[in-house]
């Protein structure tokens, strides 16, 4: 049976894992970086594997995590475990393609040992396998990302030079990322629907928001005018909800869109708004409660034009509407990003002549409203 493989060639599959580190890279990590890593998930894999031959099989999933990606975090030994061991790296300096390699080493020192041993391993086995590498892989890169972003949101400043770089930065390792996860997937280790296509999701929805929030900040930075046209709401907004449904899937939290009354239309700068709404939606997604709803509304008042992002955060502390727009300022446990999306969405409504209010519903949550004139002639350029 594959765990007792395993047991009898333990010392063996580490070896082997740190040669094809060696080759890999002149930077060999040490017992440190590795004690969260291959040797701690062997254990972890041989102990799923006797517990799915007991009576109580699922219990396995406590040390394994779920074989479907799970729409919340899901809490699991081995996912503990691979998250520190991302930490570990980056603290070592080491690139995030060293956290997926890790896993990957040990697959093929598995299977390269089996067929030289002629060891049998069933079907279910090979499925155990793949699961457990799967939520390890995920997790330690979704970890080393959340650090990351940790790391530079505290130790960055405002500068323009080192903002760029902060950009740069976010976006390769997004790109890694994504395409680490490709490269798993391709190489047959793990499937399209399991975790890893969820981090594969997050890094793609993550390069999306990146760019668009970026190509506001630089337009507005250097003080270009907006460039006002008419813009239908209703087929604005569908625009919008066709990413938005993506990014709330991955998120684990649902998305209603109401009906846009026909003909309701403002004059805005297209790529300045859609950065707005976006980034206010992405704000709704990453802070509301989990298995939450978050809710699109855009519709007429008086003489102004309302688009309502409401969300389930649960209310806002006391103090915090003050602060929540300022450029760097990030509220809750979730410190992913550089805490500029709020501040780059008000700057462009502002730009276009509008306005962004929030509005606390204590023990339930927020809305964002983006507050525009509602006009049915170009405005009149100014003086």
């Amino acid at each position: 049976m594959l765990h007792e493989f395993l047991i009898a060639n333990r010392q063996t599959l580490i070896a082997r894992c740190r040669e094809k580190v060696a080759r890999r890279t002149p930077r060999r990590p040490g017992d440190a970086e590795l004690e969260h890593g291959i040797p701690l998930f062997l254990e972890q894999l041989v102990r799923t594997l006797e517990l799915e031959q007991t009576s109580t099989p699922l219990d396995s999933r406590k040390v394994s995590g779920p074989s479907e990606p799970a729409k919340s975090p899901v809490s699991s030994e081995i996912g503990r475990t691979a998250a520190k061991h991302g930490h570990e790296l980056l603290l070592k300096g080491f690139s995030v393609d060293q956290v997926v390699h890790d896993y990957g080493d040990l697959c093929q020192a598995i299977t390269e040992l089996a067929v030289e041993n002629d060891a049998p391993v069933t079907t279910d086995e090979f499925r155990t396998l793949n699961r457990c590498l799967d939520n390890a892989i995920a997790d330690a890169v979704t970890e080393f990302g959340r650090q990351r972003d940790s790391m530079i949101s505290t130790e960055g400043a405002q500068a323009m030079g080192e903002r760029l770089g902060y950009l740069a930065h976010e976006l390769r390792n997004l790109l890694d990322s994504a395409m680490l996860a490709v490269a798993a997937i391709k190489g047959g280790d793990v499937g399209m629907g399991g975790a890893t296509g969820a981090v594969l999701d997050r890094s793609l929805i993550g390069l999306r928001n990146v760019i668009d929030r970026s190509l506001a900040d630089v337009r507005l930075a250097v003080g270009l005018p907006a460039q006002r046209e008419r813009i239908g709401l209703a087929e604005f907004i569908a625009e919008v909800q066709v990413a938005a449904i993506l990014e709330a899937q991955a998120r684990g939290c649902a998305l209603t869109v109401f009906p846009v009354e026909p003909g309701l239309a403002v004059y805005a700068d297209r790529q300045m708004l859609s950065s707005a709404v976006a980034n206010l939606l992405q704000n709704a997604f990453k802070f509301t409660r989990p298995r939450s709803h978050v809710s699109l509304k855009a519709h007429a008042a008086a003489d102004r034009v309302l688009i309502e992002i409401q969300d389930e955060c649960g209310g806002l502390p006391k103090g915090t509407v003050e602060k929540l727009f300022r450029p760097f300022e990030q509220r809750g446990a979730d410190r992913t990003g550089l805490g500029l999306g709020l501040s780059i969405a008000q700057r462009s409504v502002e730009a276009n002549g509008g306005a962004v209010h929030v509005r606390d519903l204590p023990g339930a949550g927020c809305v964002f409203t983006i507050d525009l004139p509602l006009r049915s002639e170009p405005p009149e350029p100014a003086a």
